[in-house]
């Protein structure tokens, strides 16, 4: 599969771990700042790191942009410049506009201005964290939409030794188990002999309430 290509605005602490890890996944990026040490840190791990003010629209046509399947505006808090440049990158043509806000006003007009998503970082991190202080055997979860999540779980020691067809996730609680994990290895899922053990990943698919109450039984 060819990477894709991306123009990360911004190399903070958000838009930098973005850009390294889509360099990292074989992406194209292209990663832009105002800030002469922030670009100079990343001329090496990424394809072009480039000095640009983004609040000018033939900077970033020049530097690119334009020409990226999705541009992220990763900017901190000053939302003049946030906004510019997500204007500045539909202007320009990118495939997709992405772009983080810090505030439900930055969140309503991002939206307004036509950004294709919009990314509350520290509110999904803050969601995740909560879910797996909540409960010590939520190892991670993603949301998928429309109230489905898939949950991590792991198996605590007092299913050891049952068979993954035991479990009322299907019947009580209407999940669907997409996999089990030992270690780096998948053993099962719904519909295969499985033996559980203590510790095995369990990857579960469901709505919240339905994976909220199977956990709390567990």
């Amino acid at each position: 599969m060819l990477g894709r290509s991306f123009g990360i605005i911004g190399l903070g602490n958000f838009g930098s771990t973005i850009a390294t890890d889509l360099e990292r996944f074989g992406d194209y990026v292209i990663g832009i700042d105002i800030d002469k040490q922030r670009v100079s840190r990343h001329v090496d791990q990424l394809s072009q790191a480039l000095i640009v003010d983004a609040t000018d629209e033939e900077a970033l046509r020049e530097a690119g942009v334009g020409e990226c399947d999705v541009a992220l505006v990763a900017i901190g808090e000053d939302l003049e410049a946030s906004l510019l440049a997500a204007v500045n990158c539909k202007l320009v043509g990118a495939g997709e506009v992405w772009a983080k806000a810090f505030s439900r006003t930055h969140h309503r007009i991002l939206s307004r201005i036509g950004v294709d998503r919009v990314i509350h970082p520290e509110v999904e991190i803050g969601q995740r964290i909560a879910q797996v202080l909540h409960n010590p055997l939520v190892r991670d979860y993603v949301s998928l939409g429309n109230g489905y999540h898939v949950v991590r779980f792991r198996m605590p020691e007092s299913l050891e030794g049952k068979a993954l067809s035991e479990l009322a996730h299907t019947e009580e609680h209407e999940l669907r188990c997409v996999g089990v994990m030992r270690g780096t290895e998948f053993i099962g899922r719904d519909g295969m002999d499985c033996e559980l053990a203590a510790d095995d990943l369990l990857l579960l698919l469901g709505k919240r309430d339905d994976l909220r109450d199977f956990a709390a039984k567990l």
